[in-house]
Formats: C-alpha cells, structure tokens, sequence
C-alpha cells in the first residue's frame, strides 16, 4: 500500500518526487524519501514523518538530477522509523531501493545475504532488494542481468524502481501490485498511481505483472518476465490536474464530498433512459450474462458496503445473489460453476484480497466482471468484463464520492442485468427510479448546500459510542456510515441491521450513545420503532430522512433529505452521514485525510 514514483528526464527530478510523494500519501504516511543521481553518486534523503514534514528538509539538502526515486510508507515490516524508511541502499550505496508490496520470502533472503556478507540496518522486507541487486552484480557484467536475477529470487508482491551509481537510467519491475508508466515530451514516469504525476501529462500505460521497465531520457523499454521487448498500450486519462488538488477546501475529502453531484452525473451519462425505462452500458457485452443462474458479489470495506446495496437489488430482481467479503471468498463461496457470475467491486482495481476472490473464481470456471474506478487495473485487465464507476481520481483515505459513484452503477447495473436474464424482472417503478437518478446530482447538491451536520457535530464528540441503524437499503448505508465515522474520527461506532439492535446491541445503549436512524427508503416504520426503543433507554436519535418523514417528530436530531424515490433516498442520506463524520472529526481536529493505520489502496492481503 506504499506509494512510488519515478522520473527520467530533462528536468531536475527532486521537486517532481516531492509533489508526487504528496499526491501519493493517500497509500501511505508513516515515512518518506527520495534518491537522486546527483552526479557524484546517489543521494539519498529520508526520515519518519509525512511528506509535509520531510519537504523543506529535503529540498534543502538535496543535490539537483535528473534521474529519481521517491517512496511514501505505509508500515508492513518494522515500524515507522528513519531506518525503516525507503529508499533502501546496498552496502556500498551504489544501489538505491523503493518497493511496493510483501517480499514473502525476505527472511530466507536475509540469512543468504548475510551469510555472504551484506549488512542489514533495517527491520524491512525491502533491505533485501538492493543487496540482491548488488551481489549478482558480482557476477553478471550487466545491471540489467543482475536487476533480473533480483527480481526472479522473490516471492510475494511488488513493484520495485532501483537507481544504480554512474547509470542514468531507473530499473522498474511489478508483480502483483500496480505501476504505471507516464510518457511526456522529454520526461518519464513511474508511480503507483496517476495522481502522481498527472499535473506533467495524462498519457500513461498500465504495466502487466513481469514487466521490466528501463526509464531513460529518451524514453522508456518494456519487457516482459521472458526479457522479451514489448509495448503497453498507451491511454490518455479523462482526469485534470486540479481533480487531484484541494482547491479551496481545507481538506480532500471535503472537497470530494462537494465533488459528488458532478461524480455522479459523469457516473450516470449515457447509461439512462427513463422514457423508455432502459439501462445502458456500452462497456458490458452482454453475451457474459449468457447462461448465469446465480450471481457472487464480491469486495472489501467501503466496496463491501456498496456490494451489499446492489445485490439487494439483484436478489429483489428475482437473480439468486450472495455477497462475500473479497478475504474470505476462497473458503466461504462454495460450488462455483460456469453458470455463476462474480462482480467484484474494488476502487482501485488493486484492493490484493479482492484480486485474489477474482482470480480464486475465474479458476473455478465463473465469469468475472469487474466494478472499477480506474481504466487499465488489474482487475479491470484480468475480469472477463469491466463496468467503470467514473468517480475521477479520489486522493481523501476516507471514501466517499467513489463509495456513492459503485452504488449508482450498481442499481443501474442490476437493472440491466435483470433485463438480459430470462428469469429474472426489473423492477416495475424502473422509470421512476432512472428519472430520480438522473435529479441525484441536483438533490445532491440541495444535500451539501443546507445540511446541518457542522451544527451537529459541535455536541457529537461528548459521546462515548455511537449507532447506526438501517433496515433494507438503508442498512448499508448505516454500515458505511459507522465505518466512515470510526475511520476519521477515531470513535467507536458500530452499524446495525435496525432489527438486530435488540438482539444484543441494545445492552450497550445509554444516554451517552447517540443513535442514527437511517429513516429512508422502505419500511422505515420498522426503523422509527427501533429506534424509539433505545430512545426509552436515553439515547439521542439523530434521524435521517425526507422533512416530513416517518421519525421527524421522534427525532431529538434530524438531518434532512429530498423526498425521492425511496432508492436514492438512501443515497443522499449517506452523504449526510459523510458530512456528520467529516465536521466531527475537525471538531476534534483528527487528520482527517490520514485517518492513522489505514491507506487507501490495500494492496497487500
């Protein structure tokens, strides 16, 4: 879950990997470094801390070039020290290190090179790269042979970029976790992600797992695992520069909540036609629904959450669905057949356990379609299918228009869906439901514009724990809201099926657990008795829902939202949710869009 980034190139290299490293801090913060051919050898600067921290220090001591390595951590072996940071270097300093991934086999590796006498000064996988490197430089009169060699000793994940003294060129290699390539006029990239260098150019190719990469200044040589040349083909991505600034807003995830009417409107064109209740996707051949009896939902957290809310859907629909957490797909799926269809539903399209339930499937015979943000991801590589969410980049740890952008393709998607299977039966207020999806941007904006969560949350943070409750529809979005509250806020919080809450859950309710009532959508009655339940026993409700709504008057709180379809009642209600975690977390001045311990992409299982 670490960022890297690389450049090669007529331009000096240290202010690019800085600004890079900043743009790649959703995927890690534990530490930051550069290296740099500074005509003298390789410079290497790097301590704990984040990279706002580390900037001023760097640029001060850091000598000009061309040819760079960057790196932002998120901690997997050794804690968050200046030793632990990357880049790494061998012995001799002559070979410096930056690594995305799990070397699995770092602890057999060290004894080698220990026992040929390299020296280690950290706790982590990644040491072993460099030495790697330079103990079969040795014996191969190449770097590259030698960066090969490396590269076929390990077992595990990674993308890897090394810099070698006296070479002014970056040796890049991926297997199992993403890197992509950056082409402008006279300058090459690498990084993790495009938002690394977006601002420079938005024509990229998506490396594949056992490509080697060679970044000079005059361009850059692919090869695959067999050292064969070859060519990835190159896309220009539909993403500004200033998508991946914070504008105005003090924080990302702010702004990307205000980004949403726009997300979803991008999210919705062209696929809705409410006059003649169609849904379309030019992005799906529907010759892959030919002969599916039963459909596997698959993801992890916020995708989870969203996966939740489209196969009740599907299951309405009449479709026989089951929903899975991605890491326990393996075990927990059962018969798999070529009559099943598996959506796996991942942001990034590199979320490691979600890889895995899709690769776990396709070996099981299933056809595989992916639910995906990002063009050229694993997932959208390898799925036999892909459904693109068109959130744009989302930088905030904490997701949010990218969570609203997977429930709106998904309603639409298991509509289409129902249409193509023969026995299953779209539902009969189809029309309805695509004219108030297309109104979602507007009622969206209505949502942002009059919320009261800032009022809200000035009294929050006087609670010790904190509800969510849902039934149906709802009930996901009370999953994610409790999962965006303790993620930013550090609070604990819990969602709940409305139902359950007195199967349990209502031991723990107390005047200082304040309660939210996800009033939307259907059988909210249901939802206003549970919660009037834990009201008698002193909790405030903060309910959710249309102004005059089933819970209004019972409410101690309400947080209103348009009265629509019942469906995108929900939708709206979970962006007031986003707002109510956001402003409660600045009241107690969490850093919000580095919430501690966690990274947006997990790439790691």
């Amino acid at each position: 879950m670490c960022g890297i980034i690389a450049q090669s190139g007529a331009d000096d290299a240290v202010g690019t990997l800085i600004n890079g490293l900043e743009r790649l801090e959703y995927r890690g913060y534990d530490s930051a470094g550069i290296a740099v051919q500074n005509g003298s050898g390789i410079a290497v600067h790097k301590r704990a801390g984040d990279v706002s921290e580390i900037r001023e220090e760097i640029q001060t001591e850091a000598a000009s070039g061309e040819v760079g390595i960057g790196h932002t951590r998120w901690s997997t072996h050794g804690p968050p020290t200046d030793a632990n940071a990357h880049p790494h270097t061998s012995d001799t300093g002559n070979i410096a290190v930056v690594h995305n991934g799990v070397i699995e086999n770092h602890a057999e590796l060290r004894e080698f090179l220990s026992a040929n006498g390299h020296e280690f000064t950290s706790d982590t996988d990644t040491e072993v790269i460099p030495h790697l490197i330079e103990h079969f430089r040795q014996t191969e009169s190449e770097t590259m042979a030698a960066f090969r060699r490396a590269i076929d000793e390990l077992e595990g994940s990674y993308a890897i970029a090394a810099l070698i003294r006296d070479e002014e060129r970056v040796y890049a290699a991926r297997a199992g976790s993403p890197l992509v390539l950056g082409l402008d006029s006279g300058q090459y990239y690498l990084a993790s992600d495009i938002p690394a260098f977006v601002e420079h150019t938005r024509d990229v190719a998506f490396l594949e797992d056992g490509d080697v990469v060679v970044l000079e200044s005059d361009g850059a040589q692919i090869f695959d695992r067999n050292g064969v040349p070859v060519e990835r083909d190159v896309e220009r991505v539909d993403w500004n520069p200033e998508e991946v600034g914070k504008g105005h807003f003090d924080h990302y995830m702010l702004k990307e909540i205000h980004n949403q009417p726009s997300s979803i409107a991008k999210t919705i064109r062209g696929r809705v036609d409410p006059a003649d209740g169609a849904v379309a996707f030019d992005d799906l051949d529907t010759e892959v629904l030919d002969g599916v009896r039963e459909i596997h939902v698959v993801a992890c957290g916020t995708s989870y959450h969203a996966a939740l809310f489209g196969a009740r859907l599907l299951s309405d629909a009449g479709v026989r669905t089951q929903v899975f957490r991605a890491s326990e797909y393996a075990k927990a799926a059962g018969p798999v057949s070529d009559e099943t269809l598996v959506v796996t539903v991942t942001q990034s399209g590199e979320t490691a356990d979600t890889l895995s339930a899709l690769r776990t499937a396709a070996g099981r015979g299933a056809t595989t379609v992916t639910v995906t943000n990002v063009v050229g991801s694993t997932a959208a590589r390898e799925a036999d299918q892909s459904v693109f969410i068109r959130a744009g980049p989302e930088i905030g740890v904490a997701a949010t228009k990218t969570f609203t952008s997977q429930v709106v393709t998904l309603i639409l998607l298991s509509q289409k869906i129902a249409m193509e299977l023969p026995d299953a039966t779209p539902r009969e207020d189809l029309p309805e439901l695509l004219a108030a999806l297309e109104r979602i941007p507007t009622h969206l904006d209505q949502v942002i514009e009059e919320s009261r969560a800032a009022d809200l949350a000035t009294w929050l943070p006087e609670h010790e724990a904190y509800f969510f409750i849902g039934r149906g529809m709802s009930r996901p979005v009370a999953l994610e809201g409790a999962l965006k509250f303790k993620e930013i806020t550090y609070e604990h919080a819990e969602g709940f099926a409305s139902g359950q809450l007195k199967h349990g859950p209502l031991a723990l309710v107390t005047s200082d657990t304040p309660v939210f009532g996800l009033f939307t959508g259907e059988d909210v009655d249901k939802t206003v008795t549970n919660a009037k339940e834990a009201q008698t026993r002193g909790a405030d409700i903060i309910g959710i829902g249309p102004a005059d709504g089933p819970g209004a008057d019972e409410s101690d709180a309400y947080l209103r939202v348009p009265d629509t379809h019942p469906v995108c009642q929900n939708l709206l209600a979970n962006v007031q949710l986003q707002l109510v975690s956001y402003h409660t977390a600045n009241q107690l001045d969490r850093p919000i869009d580095k919430p501690r311990n966690l990274a947006k992409s997990v790439t790691v299982q």
